[in-house]
């Protein structure tokens, strides 16, 4: 069943540079960065969003695995962290910047475990009226193969990892993941770690769903917890809290100006994030892009 996407230039100009980004990648130049987190938690940094491994015992337990062409280097830094197999993946989100390595990694056994929305929209053919381009599914072995639709428990490498689904804030599909005994989190696109977030109306995804569910991470996990992003650095739960205040303001600033019957470019020039842009507006996301989809969420 075809599925059509109201494309928005903004989003339209984000999956071309991304396609082409894929498209460009050459394996033999990447190189994977790998950052101790905390107890037997590591993240992977490469060219797309972070990654996040548990290993132990129990066998490995990765969280993303990026774009395809990069598995060999993904795989490569993970046997240097464990000899064991991947076991699970869980996928955060269904950006293919996110589960680009889940084919390979399903193939070689490893079981993949994502938010039921997340299964729909890979498995599902998808046709954009604005590019004109049809999507088709992903494939079979790239599927996740264990669902669920609020949380999900894993008891692996002596911590319990819980994943918990947020109400749709960048997508519809999001999961965060929390390592109760080594306090580590992976927030996925949650939360982008000093730079402006994309924010994908068209699976779902809203700025206000992007402040409730930081406010959901900020109530229920411990102020020590070190934060895996989606995109950027290691962070930790200050971090985030100024983020969540950055999201606000935004927000609140650009409703009142399209209240007031302000058209996207008028909201625009006023430089609604102009005390953010030192900070946050370095990121592949330029502030009026960011304050366009502020603008298109609400």
């Amino acid at each position: 069943m075809k599925r059509l996407l109201a494309i928005s230039p903004i989003l339209l100009g984000l999956l071309l540079s991304n396609l082409s980004a894929v498209q460009a990648l050459d394996p033999k130049d990447q190189s994977i960065e790998t950052l101790p987190v905390t107890k037997n938690i590591y993240m992977l940094k490469g060219q797309g969003g972070n990654i996040g491994v548990s290993v132990g015992p129990d066998g490995v337990f990765l969280i993303d695995d990026q774009f395809h062409p990069l598995n060999p280097q993904i795989l490569a830094a993970v046997k240097k962290l464990s000899p064991e197999a991947v076991r699970f993946v869980v996928n955060t989100h269904w950006h293919f910047d996110h589960t680009g390595g889940n084919e390979a990694l399903g193939k070689s056994g490893a079981v993949i475990v994502a938010h039921e929305n997340v299964r729909k929209r890979m498995s599902t053919q998808q046709f954009s009226a604005f590019m004109k381009k049809t999507f088709p599914p992903s494939p079979a072995a790239a599927l996740p193969l264990v669902t669920f639709t609020e949380n999900i428990q894993f008891h692996v490498n002596g911590d319990t990892a819980r994943v918990h689904h947020i109400q749709p804030a960048h997508t519809d599909g999001d999961a965060i993941i929390f390592f109760e005994s080594a306090k580590a989190a992976h927030l996925g696109d949650l939360y982008f770690a000093g730079m402006y977030p994309y924010i994908d109306t068209g699976s779902g995804g809203s700025i206000g769903g992007m402040i409730a569910g930081v406010d959901w991470v900020l109530k229920h996990l411990p102020a020590d917890t070190k934060i895996i992003p989606g995109h950027g650095p290691l962070s930790d739960m200050k971090e985030l809290k100024a983020y969540r205040d950055l999201l606000v303001q935004v927000r609140d600033t650009v409703a009142a100006l399209k209240k007031q019957g302000k058209s996207l470019a008028e909201v625009q020039a006023a430089k609604p994030t102009a005390a953010f842009d030192a900070t946050w507006g370095h990121g592949f996301l330029k502030a009026d892009s960011f304050v366009g989809l502020v603008y298109q969420s609400l």
